[in-house]
């Protein structure tokens, strides 16, 4: 449809607002009368055939968005959708009003609110439908909906309007129930274990709990710079200091970082920290409420992305850092043990190593590119280099080395988890390290923060902590390519820009 048959449209459509209000009709009435969501309609009745068992049910109150709209003289058929789902829509002219059926009815279109209140009964092909009684329009588009609306498939234009993707999409409408479902259940699972869910800055002085560049912000009040947060650690561990041994805080982060099918600048993570518990636990954690999550919500621990199906039934497949660049990445072991092996390494598998200030970092490029495509199945790495962990704690049995994993899925990283350092010693010492890599130009490397570093002072028991990746799990749970297929309204360059 050209823009000229689009500006027409809506002319015609602005017109009839006119019209209705001119014959006493309120085309966007103040408040509708609504019974039962059609969701819990179909789901009670939709086995039973007996008619005068449906007659008996009694009245029925719907509202929704009419989806089909089809006249046969003085009858006519609809089907009304909401949130919940849709059902058809029975009218006849001696039912509702002559004045209705001809004023209004038949001069709404596709696209339109309606109120309707019934009876339930089936057509003679089976369709379960409301005989409609009473009927009013609660709301009239005065935009046309996209040619081919019931599958819109402009990538750009649903992910920029997102509300007509909602619309013509049941595919996209399925995505983001299933994310409303794991965010629920995130929340009943931690909640089960004890955990109590709180809120940190969202606003920081000092961003942490990451390796990442933020966002920066100015308070006038205060002539304050603050900075959009990248994570909530630091203030969840805070926390355990308090006496809250079991946190978690589900929200936004943001990171001042490129645009991918993986990365949106602002995305949402749970984080969770448990006091008397180390990585371990949390590994196993992660098996039992990811795999419950997948049962709850899709029926099967197996799920379907991509070429490839993921089963998410524990035991997950578990192995070293280490032994995943050897193994998997076919790296030579001296890369382990030699920086100048492992840059030397990088460079044949063409990494730039000039901004790389530590071997853990080359080590992590390196990791990056030979192993992390290759781990499609739920995979635990655990074990990783110091210099790249400046927040967990160290192996008692081997320094060099941080009690940490990472879980990756189809590819990509789900999940970050250590047990924490809680040596304020040894914590200063690593973010005076980070400093040093802040001055020699690298801008994700973490700040110095004091008032940490005292809380840890204060004793932080032993704990372990992780973060999963909300977004991305959903992109598991609903087989979505891009990460901006299930965030509602994903970071976009402006039209024209």
């Amino acid at each position: 449809m050209t823009s000229e048959e689009t500006n027409r449209i809506v002319k015609e459509l602005y017109q009839k607002v006119e019209r209705f209000r001119e014959a006493g009709i309120e085309p966007y009435p103040n408040r509708a009368q609504v019974s039962h969501l059609i969701g819990d309609v179909l789901s009670a009745y939709s086995e039973v055939e007996d008619e005068e068992r449906l007659a008996q049910a009694g009245e029925f109150k719907l509202a929704g968005r009419i989806v089909s709209l089809r006249f046969h003289g003085r009858a006519s058929f609809a089907h009304l959708r909401d949130m919940s789902g849709q059902i058809q829509l029975y009218f006849r002219e001696d039912k509702v009003g002559r004045e209705f059926y001809r004023k209004i009815l038949k001069k709404m279109d596709v696209g339109d609110f309606l109120g309707a209140s019934g009876t339930l009964f089936r057509t003679r092909t089976g369709e379960l439908t409301l005989q409609v009684n009473e009927a009013k329009l609660l709301s009239k588009i005065v935009r046309p909906l996209p040619e081919k609306w019931h599958g819109l498939k402009d990538k750009e234009l649903r992910y920029r309007q997102r509300y007509l993707d909602l619309i013509a999409n049941k595919e996209s409408r399925d995505r983001f129930l299933i994310r409303a479902k794991v965010v629920q259940g995130i929340r009943n699972y931690l909640s089960s274990k004890g955990f109590i869910e709180v809120e940190t800055p969202t606003m920081q002085v000092i961003p942490g709990g990451a390796a990442a560049k933020p966002f920066v912000t100015h308070h006038n009040a205060l002539d304050l710079e603050l900075y959009l947060r990248i994570a909530p650690e630091l203030y969840l561990k805070r926390l355990v200091v308090g006496g809250f041994d079991r946190v978690f805080e589900l929200g936004k982060c943001y990171r001042n970082e490129g645009i991918s099918s993986e990365h949106n600048p602002e995305f949402t993570m749970v984080e969770f920290y448990m006091a008397y518990a180390d990585y371990n636990t949390l590994m196993e954690l992660s098996e039992e409420m990811v795999s419950s999550l997948a049962k709850e919500i899709l029926g099967d621990s197996k799920v379907p992305y991509g070429e490839y199906e993921i089963d998410f039934a524990p035991p997950w497949k578990r192995i070293s850092f280490k032994d995943a660049l050897t193994s998997i990445g076919n790296a030579p072991e001296e890369v382990w043990d030699s920086e100048e092996a492992a840059r030397r390494f990088a460079e044949e598998l063409e990494i730039e190593t000039e901004h790389l200030h530590s071997h853990g970092k080359v080590l992590g490029e390196i990791f990056d590119e030979l192993v992390e495509p290759n781990l499609i199945q739920p995979t635990f790495i655990y074990d990783y280099p110091v210099d790249i962990s400046p927040l967990a704690k160290s192996k008692p049995e081997d320094p060099k080395v941080v009690e940490r994993f990472e879980l990756f899925v189809a590819g990509r990283e789900i999940a970050n988890a250590y047990t924490e350092l809680n040596d304020p010693k040894e914590q200063r010492q690593r973010m005076l390290q980070q400093l040093r890599e802040r001055d020699l130009g690298d801008e994700e490397a973490q700040r110095l923060d004091e008032d940490y570093i005292r809380a840890l002072e204060y004793g932080l028991p032993p704990t372990a902590g992780e973060g999963i990746g909300v977004d991305r799990l959903v992109m598991l749970f609903t087989n979505a390519p891009s990460i901006r297929d299930v965030i509602l309204f994903p970071t976009l360059r402006p039209q024209g820009g």
